[in-house]
């Protein structure tokens, strides 16, 4: 019986880092790639799992359910993500890196209060419930380890796609973008549209990761989204497994994410009885804070630092 809650929590724990380590190569494409400081993850990470959930929920379970395939929810999540993306980046991403940090997260909370007081489409904080899980009952009492191998295969398939777009032309564009805009600007290259493509297609891919995330939970509301877990510890995991480097990225998220379990293990278990629960909720933070100081004085690349391809010598054309 042990052994059993002991797989069971397994998959679930690798179900969420898997969440994670969509999130975080969403984030490698616009920061790792591009150099854009995007503070609002939290946004298309949310707008993807509301937009996934009302399409794909019966139409009893939540406001304007339309009981369509997961698949479609799935697409229509990166879809809705991706023209938000577009319409806030033709806005902010011909500003400073600071400053469109400081709009991303004015954004952000505009998300938030949207989904918390439109009723009429969310739910408002009451969240949305019954939202439908792939495979369900197919193969009775396997639906989490189905889930899990759905996780893990969009995970891979996003990281192929962003291989594939590291090592190609456009990757390079956006290196050079990130390495010297007016350099990349000189060379003839359209430096505020090939931002704009990276900033969109690495929104997708936070909305891809939203709409996994509610048919994993079942059930979401605005404070499923809070910046703290949709936005920092995502920073936090890119950063710690190397920022460039896709491989790092996954590996961050599953790394960071054990530790924040762990936290929780340790302050729930160990501290209760001298602390309240904001107190432990805080110390969590700390801890994660507290981590990300330690690698970037002691490994600022990361755990997986960036490596670049290798240059095309003329033996090998």
């Amino acid at each position: 019986m042990e052994l059993t809650g002991l797989i069971a929590y397994v998959i679930f724990f690798l179900s969420l880092a898997g969440v994670y380590a969509l999130l975080a190569l969403g984030l490698n494409v616009q920061w790792g790639y591009t150099g854009m400081l995007n503070i609002g993850i939290a946004a298309f990470f949310a707008v993807g799992a509301y937009t996934s959930a009302i399409l794909t929920s019966p139409p009893t379970a939540v406001p304007g359910g339309f009981g369509l395939p997961i698949p479609v929810g799935l697409i229509s999540a990166m879809l809705v993500a991706g023209v938000l993306a577009l319409f806030i980046g033709l806005i902010t991403l011909n500003l400073r890196t600071d400053y469109l940090a400081i709009a991303s997260i004015g954004i952000a909370e505009i998300v938030r209060l949207f989904l918390k007081n439109e009723e009429w489409l969310t739910n408002g904080v009451r969240g949305m419930s019954g939202i439908p899980k792939p495979f369900s009952g197919l193969v009775p009492g396997a639906d989490a380890l189905l889930f899990l191998g759905v996780v893990v295969a969009l995970v891979l398939l996003v990281y192929w796609a962003n291989q594939r777009a590291y090592g190609s032309p456009w990757g390079r564009v956006l290196r050079a973008i990130r390495e010297k805009e007016v350099a990349a600007s000189a060379m003839g290259k359209y430096t505020l549209l090939f931002r704009l493509q990276a900033f969109v297609y690495g929104s997708c891919i936070m909305g891809l990761a939203g709409a996994v995330y509610a048919h994993f939970v079942g059930f979401i509301s605005p404070e499923a989204f809070d910046p703290l877990f949709a936005t920092f510890l995502v920073w936090v995991m890119l950063i710690a497994g190397g920022s460039g480097n896709n491989r790092g990225a996954i590996l961050g998220a599953v790394a960071i994410w054990t530790v924040w379990s762990l936290t929780e293990f340790l302050t729930t278990r160990i501290a209760t009885e001298h602390f309240s629960l904001s107190q432990l909720a805080a110390m969590r933070v700390f801890m994660i804070g507290l981590l990300l100081q330690v690698i970037l004085l002691l490994r600022p690349q990361g755990i997986l630092p960036e490596v670049p391809p290798k240059p095309i010598r003329d033996a090998d054309k």
